[in-house]
């Protein structure tokens, strides 16, 4: 039986013995959490700069999400698809009206979510669009980061992500994120194109914003060719970026959007390919599908999480602490030759350190702001990511911002 009380050196030394060494935490063990607060084992408080890479935007152990699975848990929690349960149409109607589709297709996690879009795109092209058997093309782009199925991993530029993982998936051609000359050569080149599957703003690639414009610009070069956008808003998505979806800046409604991570408020694996019934209704009973993909407790926590986003007006929060937190860290970029840039949008930020990516500097620099009552992490040697639960008060960002201003300077000095 495994003991109510661990220390942090058990707990760190237990995972290191048992657990596949695919991750790489950093050293601290949390065992609470409540809003845009966690506990460590021993106690200590910390704010959540991280929210589980924005799974948690509703906030830690949001009460009405907790109490949806806990009524839910009580009745019912599993049947499989191969019945009916009386809350997944429920779901259904309320998440496809939230966003503004005729279906959805329920799964669990984000990667599986993608990898149902590009089952849907090349079914679509095949069978509505005409193209030859086994000959679609899906557009990606460079430093993309969609999960880390062996498919997804195809079509990733991430040495460590692909290294001896092969062989590759075929079917897939990359080109440089933010570029639309490359996107229409592209499309130009090739009748073969099937879609074209695009993060609003790549997140592990260091919250790498586009030129305004790149998204409208990128759904018209593909509605001219005939071929499907595909949105990846697993984590931009929920309200992260200060709207609903990061694509609504530029007023783009994919043909196929991706969610995941908040879609549960971080208590449950949710995930969600959206898509009208012209591109849905390609897939039929056998195609595609899940054992625990629209489960009744997944149905009953994602309304939830979704009615906390509507009624906290999370959007328009993230929105305003986003323009703030830019705003006052911008002061202390402009103050240091240490630091060359912050950028993002809503409560999606990330400090760029003048370093080279290989270096341990935002590690080491994590550590200090792990000592320092906040947790954050890098996405490369020297960028880190900055993504508070969107439940945040201007008061507490303003505490982490003292608390991020005071580390950089020691570690500056």
């Amino acid at each position: 039986m495994v003991s109510d009380k661990i220390s942090a050196t058990q707990a760190i030394e237990l995972e290191h013995k048992y657990g596949a060494h695919n991750y790489h935490p950093l050293p601290v063990v949390l065992n609470r959490g409540e809003g845009v607060y966690v506990w460590d084992v021993e106690g200590k408080r910390y704010y959540d700069f991280l929210s589980a890479y924005s799974a948690v935007n509703q906030g830690h152990c949001h009460p009405k999400i907790i109490n949806a699975l806990k009524e839910q848990a009580d009745k019912l929690t599993l049947t499989s698809r191969a019945f009916y349960n009386d809350i997944l149409g429920k779901y259904e109607q309320y998440v496809t009206s939230y966003f503004g589709y005729d279906k959805v297709l329920p799964m669990n996690s984000g990667a599986e979510a993608v990898e149902t879009a590009i089952k849907l795109c090349r079914k679509y092209a095949y069978e509505v669009k005409g193209i030859d058997k086994n000959k679609a093309e899906i557009i990606v782009c460079k430093n993309n980061f969609h999960g880390r199925t062996t498919t997804i991993i195809s079509f990733s530029n991430d040495p460590e992500a692909r290294e001896n993982f092969g062989p590759y998936t075929s079917g897939f051609i990359k080109i440089e994120y933010d570029n639309l000359k490359a996107l229409e050569e592209t499309l130009n080149s090739s009748n073969n194109i099937a879609g074209f599957l695009v993060e609003p703003i790549q997140g592990e690639a260091g919250v790498y914003v586009p030129s305004d414009g790149y998204l409208a610009k990128a759904k018209e070069l593909c509605e001219k060719h005939n071929v499907l956008f595909m949105a990846d808003e697993v984590q931009t998505g929920i309200a992260r970026t200060g709207k609903l979806l990061a694509v609504q800046y530029e007023d783009v409604v994919p043909d196929i959007l991706i969610l995941g991570k908040a879609l549960s408020g971080g208590v449950y694996p949710v995930s969600a390919v959206l898509a009208n019934d012209a591109i849905m209704d390609v897939i039929k009973p056998g195609q595609h599908g899940s054992t625990f993909g629209g489960n009744p407790l997944a149905a009953a926590v994602a309304i939830a999480s979704l009615e906390v986003i509507k009624d906290e007006k999370l959007a328009e929060n993230a929105y305003k602490l986003g323009n703030l937190f830019r705003s006052e860290i911008q002061k202390l970029v402009d103050s240091s030759e240490f630091l060359k840039q912050v950028r993002g949008k809503g409560l999606l930020n990330a400090i760029v350190i003048n370093d080279s990516e290989d270096s341990s500097t935002a590690w080491d620099i994590c550590l200090k702001l792990r000592d320092n009552g906040l947790l954050a992490k890098p996405t490369h040697g020297n960028i880190i990511r900055f993504a508070p639960p969107l439940v945040m008060n201007e008061e507490q960002l303003l505490d982490c911002v003292a608390i991020i201003k005071k580390t950089f300077n020691e570690f500056e000095n």
